[in-house]
């Protein structure tokens, strides 16, 4: 512990007196960097020295690692504080620098050294970059990418986590550092920072099975890019999130060479970057519209593909398009209150709630159909939401439909008295389905409490005239028909 502690404290010492050494003039810029080139040798040197003896190789490791990251950092200063490097080749200098501090690791076979070379310089490096700069994720990603062939022939999690994590969090800071100042080169650091975290998680996945580390770097590595994406313009901010969306989905599509969870995790990451492209790119009715069909084609992928990630994931698509509907296209005073609306207006009020209709009667089949849920008898209310969902999206298709073909007050009374009419049909055709499932059964039987109780409640305030008389009389009628076929029908089994 003393070791590695005093290996900590100098390797930030080093970086104090760099800072330190700019800020008051010493020296030159190029005997900085030959100093601090000279120290970390003579600690990777004296760590070599230390290891030979099974005694000193506490100590070996302590001061390798910190020498390894001394150069690391001192190859950063040389290439963003001086230019001494030009950008390419200080890259390349901290990937050979960072590449046999890791192959010391493997020879030494310690995990613990590996991952100090590469927190020590992850840390101490945005005091030498002076910030959160596309140019520090870079150097990052240099260390990042140095550890893949360890990870190739070690199962060494912790290097995953140490190597993995920094690249994205630094993407992150960069992003919110930069506040509304959204820039290309920004963006092009943090989908670096997401495509090489992916590669990495995947080739870990492949030799290990679910292991945590992996997972967890697999489902944050889209992060950066996200963020990025949202200080960006439209026309730039959707190419990139759904990009990382079609990539991401492409890695669940290939699920089969993703052991355990790796294909699952990686498409949730994608519909998060696809919801977020969807989001930015459609206003309106169209971005909810857009949702709930997106909605509609995971729920063909889930029953085609017998998969339930796809089904939850419909389901979340299917909730916040269909909460955005409700709150600014069928709004509840859409379908109350009588008053003139545009037809554009009502045009898109129709297709979302068509929308709303197809994807609630769509989400509970296709549960059963994958044995998610039980029938409506075993697990009512789950079922009744989805009813509730598909009266609601019904009763705004009958109404939108009325208003368009008839503009105005006269337009809405007739919506409402088709609705109640079209309510008690359903529940006809539920009751005479249900005679031998019980489940129809008493789905139509609560369907006709429904309309009784909008023809009590709403129908008799609201309409007048005609509308009412023809609500109520086509509402019993169709309710005197069913109760004598349905008495029939009993009667005769």
């Amino acid at each position: 512990m003393l070791a590695w502690v005093g290996g900590a404290v100098t390797l930030l010492g080093v970086v104090l007196l760099l800072v330190l050494a700019v800020q008051r003039g010493w020296l030159g810029p190029l005997p900085r960097v030959l100093v601090g080139a000279g120290f970390g040798l003579a600690l990777a040197g004296t760590g070599v020295w230390l290891h030979r003896k099974p005694a000193g190789r506490t100590g070996a490791f302590a001061l390798a690692a910190t020498g390894i990251a001394t150069l690391y950092l001192d190859v950063v200063a040389a290439t963003t504080l001086y230019e001494f490097l030009p950008v390419f080749a200080g890259l390349a200098a901290g990937l050979a620098v960072a590449v046999g501090g890791l192959l010391v690791a493997v020879r030494w076979e310690s995990p613990l050294l590996a991952s100090a070379v590469v927190v020590g310089s992850a840390v101490c490096a945005p005091m030498i970059v002076r910030g959160f700069t596309p140019e520090l994720v870079t150097f990052l990603l240099m260390i990042q990418l140095a550890t893949a062939p360890v990870q190739l022939r070690r199962d060494w999690s912790s290097l995953t986590l140490s190597a993995g994590v920094p690249p994205l969090l630094a993407s992150v800071i960069s992003s919110a550092w930069l506040g509304g100042g959204g820039s290309w080169a920004n963006t092009a650091a943090a989908g670096g920072a997401g495509l090489t975290g992916v590669v990495l998680a995947l080739i870990v996945l492949r030799r290990r099975e679910n292991d945590p580390a992996a997972l967890s770097l697999l489902a944050t590595a889209v992060l950066p890019m996200l963020i990025a994406a949202v200080l960006l313009p439209k026309a730039q901010a959707v190419p990139v999130t759904a990009g990382a969306g079609v990539v991401l989905l492409a890695v669940w599509a290939g699920r089969r060479w993703w052991p355990g969870f790796g294909g699952q995790v990686a498409g949730l990451a994608g519909l998060l970057a696809l919801l977020q492209a969807t989001v930015t790119q459609f206003d309106g009715p169209a971005r909810a519209g857009v949702l709930l069909g997106e909605a509609l084609l995971l729920v063909v992928a889930a029953v085609g593909g017998r998969n339930r990630g796809a089904l939850a994931a419909a389901l979340g698509f299917a909730a916040i398009g269909g909460l955005l509907g409700v709150v600014f296209d069928v709004t509840p005073a859409l379908l109350i209150v009588p008053r003139t609306h545009a037809a554009a207006e009502v045009t898109g009020a129709l297709v979302v709630a068509t929308l709303i209709l197809a994807v609630s009667v769509a989400l509970p089949w296709a549960a059963a159909r994958l044995a998610v849920f039980r029938g409506p008898a075993e697990d009512l209310p789950i079922w009744l939401l989805a009813g509730v969902s598909a009266l609601y999206g019904a009763a705004g298709v009958v109404l939108c439909g009325a208003l368009l073909a008839v503009p105005g007050r006269t337009g809405f009374l007739l919506g409402h008295a088709l609705i109640t009419v079209s309510w008690t049909i359903a529940a006809l055709v539920l009751l005479l389905r249900g005679i031998d499932v019980v489940a129809l059964r008493v789905t139509g039987l609560i369907l006709v409490g429904a309309a009784v109780l909008k023809l009590v409640l709403f129908d008799l305030s609201a309409l007048d005239g005609l509308a009412r008389v023809g609500a109520f009389l086509g509402a019993g009628l169709v309710l005197l028909a069913a109760g004598t076929r349905y008495a029939r029908r009993v009667a005769s089994r």
